[in-house]
């Protein structure tokens, strides 16, 4: 049996945490290992707890959720990240797009959608909404182009799709374990720490 989904839930109200942890513990595959009240204690868990998805606010009084995302690279093992916000305007969580996240819900999600998310993005999809997409693609493109491959830039576009590995090697009839390759090479040559910021260079420059 696959070991659960350990999460880590970071929200300053004690009520929300306590609700997410409840619906979450119930889920099959899914378990929280933790909580955090703000963005510093949410970095100081991570490396404590070592969770593989962090589902995390973005307004909090001291370190905020942006500030907790920063914090989080510069863990050995940094877990994924799905912001969970009462934002509905898409600028507001661009901030925390750039930072890392994985992607984003709106606290209102129904809760199989919320567990939905979480694995998802644990199995490594970019959950990138259209709106904040487009915003993304209005910012400016990079000055140059690194020289991916044909190959590579087909395996970047279905990242920025939010393929999985696996599903981008049955859509390009690879093997999982060239595509982990090609998605190596790829964010060495794009000077990126993960799948997330490979979505939005694909995304500036126009690729998807």
């Amino acid at each position: 049996m696959a070991e659960p989904i350990r999460v880590l839930v970071v929200d300053d109200h004690p009520v929300v945490r306590q609700g997410l942890r409840t619906f979450l513990d119930v889920q099959d595959g899914i378990a929280v290992v933790g909580e955090a009240a703000d963005g510093a204690a949410c970095v100081t868990e991570a490396e404590r707890l070592r969770p593989d998805v962090v589902l995390l606010d973005l307004r909090m009084p001291g370190a905020d959720g942006v500030a907790a995302l920063h914090g989080l690279r510069e863990l050995a093992d940094p877990p994924r990240v799905l912001v969970i916000t009462s934002f509905t305007e898409p600028t507001a969580v661009l901030p925390a797009v750039r930072a890392g996240a994985a992607g984003y819900v709106y606290k209102d999600i129904d809760p199989p959608a919320l567990a939905a998310a979480v694995r998802a993005v644990h199995a490594g999809h970019v959950l990138l909404h259209p709106d904040v997409a487009r915003l993304l693609a209005a910012g400016n493109a990079p000055a140059s182009t690194p020289p991916l491959t044909a190959r590579e830039r087909e395996v970047l576009a279905e990242v920025a799709r939010g393929c999985s590995n696996r599903e981008i090697a049955r859509t390009l009839a690879l093997s999982e374990k060239t595509v982990k390759t090609h998605v190596s090479a790829i964010l060495g040559k794009l000077a990126v720490q993960d799948r997330t910021q490979a979505a939005l260079y694909a995304v500036r420059t126009g690729l998807v």
